[in-house]
């Protein structure tokens, strides 16, 4: 059986990739990867089946705020502020299509509606989603609770004998 990842596809021709060494990241590294980013994709639970939907993020004090608009499957599964939240996933990467070079995280956590008027408006200053829409006046505050993340190098030259 072939390893797919391992190769690519030039032409009508496929040929190896380099291989590659996959090194964990701790959370302070993760975070920071989320954050040097705007694009991510949140996995939610949509009439009880899995769903994922790619949106525009930013961080905030180590949180993921996504913008939210009248209509999104997002704003069905936003749990009132006084509960515990919602269990939801949020993943980002920056892999080269290539080499297959690069990083991936993922956080896991409590989804919450931000309620404070400041903050809003903040956000909506700041983050810019992917598609206009009309009405984009909620967001979602995702509190990662699991961060886990890797990074994909290339292995180091194999030193011969001699140098």
């Amino acid at each position: 059986m072939t390893d797919e990842a391992t190769h690519r596809t030039v032409g009508c021709h496929r040929e190896a990739v380099a291989p590659r060494r996959m090194t964990r990241l701790d959370r302070t590294e993760a975070l920071r990867l989320l954050g040097s980013v705007s694009l991510g994709r949140v996995v939610f639970t949509h009439e009880a089946l899995p769903a994922v939907r790619p949106v525009n993020h930013l961080m905030d004090r180590g949180d993921v705020i996504v913008q939210l608009h009248d209509g999104a499957a997002l704003t069905s599964i936003v749990a009132p502020t006084d509960t515990a939240g919602v269990v939801v996933a949020y993943e980002a990467d920056v892999i080269d299509p290539v080499t297959h070079l690069g990083w991936s995280v993922v956080v896991t956590g409590y989804a919450h509606r931000v309620t404070d008027d400041r903050d809003l408006e903040r956000y909506a200053a700041t983050l810019r989603p992917w598609v206009q829409h009309t009405a984009t006046n909620a967001a979602l505050r995702i509190r990662p609770d699991l961060v886990t993340g890797l990074r994909l190098t290339a292995e180091p030259d194999e030193v011969t004998e001699g140098s």
